[in-house]
């Protein structure tokens, strides 16, 4: 349960951080998406977990769902910095009031967030590392 919570944490974080910017990747970015793999503190998630996790993201707002509970923010999104950055924040959920920066890489339909859900300060590489609260997930774009 603990484990489904940061990872709803974390996808709260991403889709905040998508919304924010109006250039290319802010409409690339748009849509629902499901995660492939994930890691959170190095550890993998499982199948089963990832399985029940989705996320949408919507001209700078987010909506994920771990287990069918809800989480809501927004996201903003820096596709000038390199790596590229994020902010997400939550603003109805279990996420509420956090904020979480991260990075991303958006290649086709595949979206790569790397979050620090303690919310300290945006990762530099795309590691999700034993004994820290990083959380790495592969996204693929979801077939409407």
């Amino acid at each position: 349960m603990k484990q489904i919570l940061c990872i709803y944490l974390t996808v709260a974080a991403s889709l905040t951080a998508f919304a924010a910017n109006p250039p290319a990747d802010a409409k690339a970015v748009q849509g629902s998406w499901t995660p492939v793999k994930a890691d959170l503190g190095g550890q993998p998630m499982t199948e089963a977990v990832l399985k029940s996790i989705s996320l949408k993201l919507d001209n700078g707002k987010y909506e994920v769902s771990v287990a069918g509970a809800p989480d809501k923010g927004t996201y903003t999104l820096d596709s000038t910095s390199k790596p590229k950055g994020m902010t997400i924040t939550g603003t109805e959920g279990p996420n509420n009031g956090k904020t979480f920066p991260a990075i991303y890489e958006l290649k086709g339909d595949t979206l790569r967030i790397c979050y620090d859900l303690s919310g300290a300060k945006r990762p530099t590489e795309f590691k999700s590392i034993e004994g820290t609260r990083l959380y790495l997930v592969t996204y693929n774009r979801k077939k409407e």
